[in-house]
C-alpha cells in the first residue's frame, strides 16, 4: 500500500497537475489538442485569397473588353475657309409705295367701266366715263354769254372814243366820260368771267373721263356702270396700288441699328432679301431705302424700309415675309456647320478629328451664325474635320469611324487636301 501511495505522489509531482482518476486510467493522456485559433486564421486567409482571385478575373474581361471596343461611327465634315456674310433678320410686311382711291370730281351717272379688276395700268389710262351731257350744256351757255359781253364791250370801246373826242371840243362834260371808262372796265370783267365760266365747263368735261393718277395694279370694282356717282362718296371708285416698285417695312433690334447707320452714312448700298413665311424661299432682292426716326420703345427695335424692282411680281401689297440685311461680310472666315459646335461649363467646344481616327476635344470662339453654318474666330484651322454627328458618345481620344453624310463623301483624316498620314495641321488661328 505504501508503495502504490508513493508511486502515485510521484507521478503527480512530475506531471505538476493532478490527474483524475479516469484520465490516469486512458492511454495517451499526456497528448496535447492544437488550439482552435489557427484554424480561424487558415479559413480568413483562404477567403481573402479567393475574393482577390474573383476580383481579378473580373477585371480582366473588362480591360479586354476596352481594348476590343467598336468605333464609333460618327459624320465629320471639313472646315472651310471663305467668305462669310454677316446679315441681320427681320419680320417685314410688303408696303405698296402708293396706294390710290380713284373717285370722280363731278355728279353724274356712271356710264361705262374701261378697266379690268386685277389689271395693270399706267398713268393716264382712261379708267371710266361719267356723263358729260351737262356739262356740254353749260359750256355753250358760257360760251353765248362771253359773246354777248365781248359785243358790249366793243361798243362801249366805240362810245369811249366818241366821248374822248367830245370832251376835247368841250362838248360834253367829263363826268360822262369817266363814266363811260368805267362802263368798258365792267364790260371786260364781264368777259373775263364768261371766260373762266368756259374755262370751268371744259374742265367739268375733263373730270367725265375718269383716269389712272398713278400706275399700278387696280383692285377690284367699287360702283358699277349705271350708279350715280358723287365727288363725296367715300368709298370712290376703284383702288389703285402701285406695286413697281414697292417696299418692305421690316424691324431690327435697337442694338444692330448703328452698325446700320455707319453703312448708310458712308454711302454704301445695303443688299436686303425677302423670303417666304418658311424661310425656305428667296422671293426677291433690293436695297435698303432709309430707316426710321423713332425707336419702338415697347419692343426695342427700329423699323426699316427697302425697295424692291418686283419686276416679276414676287411681291404683294401686305404680304409677309421674312427679310434679311447683308451688313457685312467677313472676308475668309473659318466657317463650320453650326450642328459641330457643343457647349459646356467651359463654354463651347467641337470634337476634332485627328490622323488617328480619334477624337480631341477643342475650344473654339464663335462669330456669326446663318444658315446652319457659324464663323470660327479661333480654335479651328481650315481642312480640319469636325464631328457633326454622333457626338453623343464621344470623349477625348475617343475612337470613331466615320461614315459619309447625307448628299456628302466625309474624308478621313489623312485624305483631306492631299496630306498624309501623320502630318500636323497648320497652327491654330
Amino acid at each position: 500500500m505504501q508503495n502504490d501511495n508513493y508511486n502515485d505522489d510521484t507521478h503527480g509531482e512530475t506531471s505538476g497537475t493532478p490527474l483524475a482518476a479516469d484520465q490516469r486510467s486512458k492511454p495517451g493522456h499526456g497528448f496535447k489538442r492544437p488550439w482552435p485559433g489557427f484554424f480561424i486564421v487558415v479559413l480568413v486567409a483562404g477567403l481573402l485569397a479567393l475574393g482577390a482571385y474573383y476580383r481579378q478575373s473580373k477585371a480582366q474581361p473588362d480591360s479586354t473588353a476596352k481594348k476590343t471596343a467598336p468605333a464609333i461611327s460618327v459624320v465629320a465634315l471639313t472646315a472651310a475657309r471663305k467668305d462669310f456674310n454677316v446679315y441681320l433678320t427681320g419680320l417685314g410686311s410688303v408696303t405698296a409705295l402708293n396706294t390710290a382711291t380713284v373717285k370722280t370730281r363731278v355728279d353724274g351717272q356712271l356710264m361705262e367701266v374701261l378697266y379690268r379688276e386685277g389689271q395693270i395700268v399706267r398713268p393716264g389710262d382712261l379708267l371710266a366715263r361719267i356723263d358729260s351731257r351737262p356739262f356740254g350744256v353749260q359750256l355753250v351757255q358760257a360760251e353765248g354769254q362771253l359773246a354777248r359781253d365781248e359785243a358790249l364791250l366793243n361798243n362801249a370801246r366805240l362810245d369811249l372814243e366818241r366821248y374822248r373826242v367830245l370832251w376835247k371840243q368841250d362838248a360834253i362834260q367829263k363826268q360822262q366820260l369817266d363814266t363811260q371808262e368805267a362802263l368798258v372796265l365792267q364790260y371786260e370783267g364781264s368777259v373775263k368771267a364768261d371766260r373762266g365760266q368756259i374755262d370751268s365747263a371744259k374742265l367739268q368735261l375733263q373730270y367725265c373721263r375718269v383716269t389712272a393718277p398713278i400706275g399700278g395694279r387696280v383692285g377690284l370694282r367699287l360702283v358699277d356702270t349705271g350708279n350715280v356717282v358723287h365727288a363725296s362718296d367715300a368709298g370712290g371708285l376703284v383702288v389703285i396700288t402701285q406695286v413697281q416698285p414697292i417696299t418692305v417695312v421690316f424691324s431690327i433690334p435697337e442694338d444692330a441699328l448703328p452698325r446700320v447707320l455707319e453703312k448708310l452714312s458712308a454711302g454704301a448700298q445695303l443688299n436686303v432679301e425677302a423670303y417666304d413665311r418658311q424661310q425656305k424661299e428667296r422671293l426677291a432682292t433690293g436695297y435698303l431705302l432709309t430707316a426710321d426716326n423713332q425707336i419702338d420703345p415697347t419692343t426695342g427695335t427700329i423699323k426699316l424700309k427697302a425697295v424692291f424692282s418686283n419686276k416679276s411680281y414676287e411681291l404683294f401689297p401686305n404680304q409677309f415675309v421674312n427679310a434679311r440685311l447683308l451688313v457685312d461680310v467677313m472676308r475668309d472666315a473659318v466657317v463650320i456647320p453650326t450642328s459641330a459646335i457643343q457647349r459646356g461649363p467651359r463654354g463651347t467646344f467641337v470634337y476634332v478629328v485627328k490622323s488617328g481616327n480619334t477624337v480631341e476635344v477643342r475650344p473654339v470662339g464663335l462669330e456669326e451664325a446663318r444658315g446652319g453654318e457659324t464663323a470660327v474666330s479661333k480654335g479651328l484651322s481650315p481642312g480640319e474635320l469636325v464631328v457633326v454627328e454622333g457626338s453623343e458618345r464621344l470623349m477625348e481620344g475617343a475612337h470613331v469611324e466615320m461614315k459619309p453624310a447625307a448628299g456628302t463623301n466625309a474624308q478621313r483624316p489623312d485624305q483631306q487636301h492631299g496630306q498624309k498620314a501623320g502630318q500636323q495641321p497648320g497652327p491654330q488661328k
